[in-house]
């Protein structure tokens, strides 16, 4: 089956759960990078060879589209990097819950951060686990892989702590 038959395939059977924007980011990715988004001519400074390339969708859900700035976006991030290992923890709701989120996204939102803040700092504080102050930050996704309601937040904990003299320098630094 190729490609393009997928997108339909999925509508029928999910169309009926599938948002305008969901409806929308499909159609985008479909049509990246083919005839219907129109085109341009590329040359090589080198050679002067010339090759015709479609245009993008620059949808920011678009595969195609966004590896490159994600890319760029992780690179500069690792200047930001502490010396230590770090995790990736995933915090998700039961299917009841979601459903319930997704007529109420603010509120169920909120909780759904503050329970995760509160449950990571709580156990990094007890002495049986590491007994310290960790730094993370979360990050909401709403749909899963399957482009269904499907809210979760995705955690990086730093696998470290800072010490006193740690501490002091970044207080000197800033």
């Amino acid at each position: 089956m190729c490609s393009a038959n997928y997108g339909e395939v999925y509508r029928q059977e999910h169309g009926a759960s599938l948002s305008t924007a969901q409806r929308r980011v499909l159609t985008a990715v479909e049509l990246c990078r083919t005839a219907a988004l129109g085109g341009h001519l590329e040359q090589c400074d080198q050679c002067g060879h010339e090759r015709n390339a479609y245009n993008s969708c620059a949808n920011r859900h678009c595969p195609k589209c966004q590896s490159l700035a994600r890319a760029e976006w992780l690179e500069d991030r690792r200047s930001e990097f502490l010396n230590t290992q770090y995790f990736h923890v995933v915090f998700t709701v039961p299917e009841q819950i979601a459903a319930i989120a997704y007529q109420n996204k603010r509120a169920v939102y909120g909780i759904l951060f503050r329970a995760t803040a509160e449950t990571l700092r709580t156990t990094a504080a007890d002495p049986q686990h590491l007994g310290a102050e960790i730094g993370f930050f979360a990050v909401l996704h709403t749909w899963g892989s399957h482009l269904l309601h499907h809210p979760h937040l995705h955690c990086v904990v730093a696998g470290g702590e800072l010490s006193p003299f740690s501490v002091g320098l970044i207080q000197a630094v800033h």
